[in-house]
């Protein structure tokens, strides 16, 4: 009988695309960042000081990922594009629905582009992220992709929800705290539904 003991082969894991997981985990903590200054400066002021604040936070991120990476990702100017443009408006019109619409636009962009990802070439984008780290059938990375797409999407349509039927506090506490979460654990189910593709190197 097969078993499954790690500890007896310490190599069990490695074709487990851990290393994936956890660098996407970490990219999503890092763009999470100027949200993160967006809810303290609003929790010391107000949105439209907030507003500013995630203004200026994003322009330096865009700018260390162009010193550091001398490439700046086409989704990093869009979300700076975003921020910009809602959040000017947010400030010339002192009208706070604007900064909340940027979160599902930029969430309803990412979805978009992860399904439509499909069409365009011989792999789509979920594939194309991982394949160096696993090995999965062709349905299987297509199912991912849209898991991908569909998170996306639905992040945006309860932004909408909450942002239409809760107060602004509300709101700030959900754009901080509860997106993060709900990527954090849609990352996890995602783990444990790649777990059953590892390969066991005993074989």
């Amino acid at each position: 009988m097969r078993q499954h003991n790690c500890s007896r082969n310490p190599h069990r894991l490695r074709g487990f695309p851990a290393s994936a997981i956890m660098n996407q985990l970490l990219k999503q903590i890092y763009e999470f960042f100027p949200i993160v200054l967006f809810f303290i400066a609003y929790k010391a002021y107000d949105i439209y000081i907030a507003t500013a604040t995630v203004m200026v936070a994003t322009t330096l991120q865009v700018a260390i990922a162009a010193i550091r990476h001398r490439k700046v990702e086409t989704m990093q100017w869009v979300t700076l594009a975003l921020v910009m443009v809602f959040g000017g408006a947010t400030l010339y019109l002192q009208n706070e629905l604007f900064i909340k619409w940027k979160l599902s636009i930029i969430e309803w962009l990412f979805g978009l582009t992860f399904l439509g990802s499909q069409f365009i070439g011989k792999r789509n984008l979920i594939e194309r992220m991982m394949s160096a780290n696993l090995t999965l059938p062709a349905a299987v990375w297509k199912r991912l992709n849209n898991l991908w797409g569909c998170f996306f999407l639905s992040v945006g349509f309860i932004n909408v929800y909450v942002m239409y039927n809760f107060s602004t506090d509300d709101w700030v506490t959900f754009k901080t705290f509860g997106v993060p979460l709900m990527m954090v654990v849609f990352i996890v189910l995602q783990v444990v539904f790649l777990y059953k593709y590892i390969p066991d190197t005993e074989e």
